[in-house]
């Protein structure tokens, strides 16, 4: 057992040496083998370095050939450039000289002239000298021939000349005028004739209070009520005043608002016709009467748009057109005017040859505003171009409404036609009422402004202030100032006053002799 140890470790130990053996040569196989790889290495990376350096060498002598050519290729462009620039100052200052040449000659020329000018304006001196000799020897001739002085005869000679171009302008004046208004008068009649001859509307008077007949006096008890009960619930559910006092079987109701007042005289009336009357019944017809009325002004506005011709507005401007109908200006009622400015502005607009449907649309709106003036802050035209603008009428629309009494400049053909066409509907005869005192006062102002005219003796407002009458002194205004005096009245009434319409100047100078036979 023990030898088969022995050799057993003996052949384990043979094999372990064999084996560090073939390590060792192994080892020492492969570091020869990678030190010949690592020097082919070397010498791959000598020649690859050297072929770079080396194609370097190449491409910077072909860069710098390149350089030299383009630098070659440059120079040669600006020696040409040069040459040409230098040929053109040449050129250039060839023709300066020749310019200089023709100046120095024109210079010349101007000095001969200039003592040829002297020489002359010598003459002329001269000349002029002897001219004012024998002047004066002719005016001392003529003042002795005449007995005229040189200054008397020059203030003859204007008074003459005042005289004749007072004539010649009063002439003129009434050539002109008269020439003028034939064609202006023909046109304007004849439009203005078509225009009002196809229109024609009704216009009820109204004001701020409203009567309700009674079939007895015993009504006004029943209409108080019990301690004034029935009265207090209509006054303050309407917002009208009631008055009742000794008129027989009549109560007036008053307010500035026209539809509170018309709800008011409606409710009235069917409380009477019903013979109920207490506070419940009362507030059950007021709303009954509102809500009738809001559906009767609806009507009323489709029936001023179905007038007119009038289609595709808004219809809460429908509404307010409908409630123009309770509303009145100087007694005029609003909506039958605003029907009758429509009709007149198509018919203008169409002997004009302008748009008939939006001069229509800017009529029947112009005075929108007045709907919901007495509810709204500021002026029924600011109110009304609001209202237009709110609910996207046309520009020319909503200018037309702005200046439609003249508060913004006219711009379109259509703002002249509403002006014109509101004038015709608000100043003919009838149309509205006036205040008694703005009345008298306006006819005071115009016999104030002619009398303010020298030679004006008397003056006479007449035709409700349509016309003044002017009677002037015959010594000291003659028939040739009479043309001009009455245009230069004419044209401060003008400028001065306000007035609906137009106003006739009639100037009128007599002279009377008067002797006795005795």
């Amino acid at each position: 057992m023990l030898s088969n140890w022995f050799v057993v470790a003996a052949v384990v130990i043979a094999a372990v040496i064999v084996g560090f053996v073939m390590f060792i040569a192994g080892f020492l196989y492969r570091k020869k083998s990678g030190e010949k790889q690592i020097g082919s290495a070397k010498e791959e990376a000598k020649r690859i370095i050297n072929d770079a350096v080396q194609t370097a060498n190449t491409k910077k002598k072909e860069a710098l050939l390149e350089a030299k050519e383009e630098l070659l290729r440059e120079r040669t462009e600006q020696e040409k450039d040069l040459k040409e620039r230098r040929v053109e100052v040449t050129r250039q200052e060839k023709r300066l000289q020749q310019r200089e040449e023709i100046l120095d000659k024109k210079y010349d020329n101007i000095d001969r002239k200039e003592e040829l000018l002297a020489e002359k304006q010598k003459k002329v001196e001269t000349l002029q000298a002897e001219v004012e000799e024998v002047k004066k020897a002719q005016i001392s001739v003529l003042e002795r021939i005449s007995g005229y002085s040189a200054e008397a005869a020059k203030a003859e000679l204007l008074h003459m000349m005042d005289s004749e171009l007072e004539h010649e302008y009063a002439l003129r004046i009434s050539e002109h005028e008269n020439k003028f208004k034939e064609d202006l008068d023909e046109r304007a009649k004849h439009l203005l004739s078509l225009a009002i001859q196809k229109c024609a509307a009704d216009h009820v008077v109204e004001s701020t209070v409203s009567v309700v007949a009674l079939p007895s006096d015993e009504m006004k008890g029943r209409i108080i009520g019990r301690e004034g009960r029935n009265i207090r619930a209509l006054e303050t559910i309407t917002g009208v005043d009631l008055i009742i006092d000794d008129t027989p079987e009549a109560i007036t109701l008053s307010s500035f608002d026209p539809i509170r007042r018309e709800v008011a005289r409606q409710t009235l009336e069917k409380l009477i016709s019903d013979g109920r009357i207490h506070p419940a019944r009362i507030e059950e017809t007021v709303e009954k009467v509102r809500r009738d009325l809001e559906i009767s002004m609806k009507k009323e506005g489709e029936r001023a748009t179905f007038e007119t011709g009038v289609h595709g507005l808004h219809p809460d401007l429908i509404k307010l057109l409908g409630r123009q109908k309770y509303r009145t200006s100087y007694g005029q009622n609003v909506l039958n005017h605003s029907i009758e400015v429509s009709q007149l502005s198509g018919l203008l607009s169409a002997e004009m040859g302008a748009d008939l449907t939006l001069a229509k649309r800017a009529g029947l709106l112009h005075d929108i505003g007045k709907s919901v003036d007495f509810e709204m802050e500021g002026s029924h035209i600011q109110i009304g171009v609001d209202i237009a603008k709110k609910y996207k009428e046309n520009e020319t629309v909503v200018h037309a409404i702005a200046a439609h009494h003249g508060d913004v400049e006219t711009v379109t053909i259509y703002d002249a036609i509403i002006q014109a066409a509101d004038a015709i509907s608000a100043a003919r005869p009838g149309a509205r009422r006036e205040n008694l005192e703005n009345y008298i006062k306006r006819l005071e102002k115009l016999e104030e402004l002619a009398n303010s005219f020298p030679g004006v003796e008397k003056t006479f407002a007449i035709q409700a202030g349509r016309e003044i009458r002017i009677v002037v002194n015959p010594e000291k205004v003659s028939d040739d100032k009479l043309t001009v005096l009455s245009h230069d009245i004419a044209k401060k009434i003008e400028s001065e006053l306000e007035y609906p319409g137009q106003i006739k100047v009639h100037l009128i100078r007599e002279s009377r002799a008067i002797d006795f036979a005795k």
